[in-house]
């Protein structure tokens, strides 16, 4: 005789359906794609505060998470907890799995902030750049625009700067959004004589031909003026934020002598992102296990990531190259983009819907 199956009850139904739901969540998160919001303007107008979109993973190849223990679902806390949501009592190295394609210059990738250092590689923060320049590329910057082994680089069709427009009239929201520009990409000054504008050259011409106005000029740092806030040392260098480099982008294999300059430009990179465990630099020499070597070769590729709001945007050029070991996954296409300012079925923008990003 056999024995009738026991019936599940409603609650155990609910609960294996649930826990069936988050396994698979993960395993798409993890394998195949991860969703991403636009938090801040650093990637305007190529990318809008409010842009929701995918991030592949697939593209440059699956990353094994370096935490394995983990909740779910969760990144650095517990939703509504400043608990932990992981443990680093298990660290895996580094792994990808085999991917389509690498990182092409002018790609848009999501990445793992390298400088968040209290976290684990692959739970720090989410940002989103551009790679303007990929291992191998000798990168400079002159007056805001990005040259790559001494020719012009290739710009985002987007891409905005910051403009002092000049004006004796107080210029309404709707005036500045007629030409584009929404009310978070402009600042009144202070003594009242016009506007601070984040906008595209497209914009800033059409700006400048409307009588409102007397004069559009793009902000530009001096060529001859360092910020020590610039990677990797830009006092020391005489750079900034329009005026940068030359410097090439390390990758795997590639080798420099030891000098003052060298180190100058690299060492902060060998000590945070290559993994010694007894690397030191003591006058300007580069020491592992003790011993003073005299040249040294990289084991990971790194990338130069910057945002299309050239001028509003913390990147490479302050907080230095990302490593291999951080990127995420390529920024794929947008599935939704909800406009802040603007309310009920208003605030969608429809026209943004599956977008491919560029």
């Amino acid at each position: 005789m056999t024995k009738e199956k026991k019936k599940k009850s409603a609650t155990r139904e609910w609960v294996d359906a649930l826990v069936f739901a988050v396994i698979a969540a993960s395993l798409i998160r993890w394998l195949l794609l991860e969703p991403f919001t636009i938090p801040t303007g650093s990637m305007e107008k190529s990318l809008l505060v409010g842009d929701f979109l995918f991030v592949s993973k697939m593209h440059y190849g699956t990353r094994i998470p370096k935490t394995p223990l983990q909740v779910p679902l969760t990144h650095q806390k517990i939703w509504g907890t400043e608990l932990k949501s992981y443990s680093d009592a298990i660290e895996l190295p580094y792994y990808r799995l085999p991917g389509f394609t690498s990182i092409k210059r002018n790609d848009v990738v999501v990445f793992n902030y390298p400088a968040e250092y209290e976290y684990p590689v692959d739970l720090k923060t989410n940002y989103i750049k551009r790679a303007v320049a990929v291992p191998g590329d000798v990168l400079e910057i002159k007056k805001g625009q990005v040259y790559i082994n001494g020719e012009l680089g290739d710009n985002p069709e987007k891409m905005q700067f910051t403009y002092d427009v000049l004006t004796d009239k107080n210029l309404s929201i709707e005036f500045f959004e007629d030409y584009g520009i929404d009310r978070d990409s402009f600042y009144p000054f202070s003594n009242g004589v016009g506007y601070m504008v984040s906008a595209t050259d497209e914009m800033a011409e059409n700006l400048s031909k409307s009588p409102a106005i007397t004069d559009v000029t793009k902000r530009l740092e001096r060529a001859d003026m360092g910020e020590s806030k610039i990677f990797p040392d830009g006092a020391y260098f005489g750079w900034n934020r329009d005026y940068w480099g030359p410097l090439e982008i390390p990758g795997e294999g590639t080798t420099i002598e030891i000098n003052d300059e060298t180190m100058a430009k690299y060492a902060f990179t060998i000590e945070k992102y290559e993994g010694l465990k007894n690397m030191e630099v003591r006058d300007n020499r580069l020491f592992i296990n003790g011993q003073q070597v005299e040249s040294y070769t990289f084991k990971q590729n790194y990338y130069f990531m910057m945002g299309d709001n050239r001028h509003d945007s913390l990147d490479s050029r302050y907080w230095g190259f990302v490593p291999e070991d951080h990127v995420v996954g390529k920024a794929w296409f947008l599935w939704l983009s909800l406009d802040k300012h603007k309310s009920m079925f208003s605030k969608i923008r429809w026209n943004r819907f599956f977008n491919g990003i560029d």
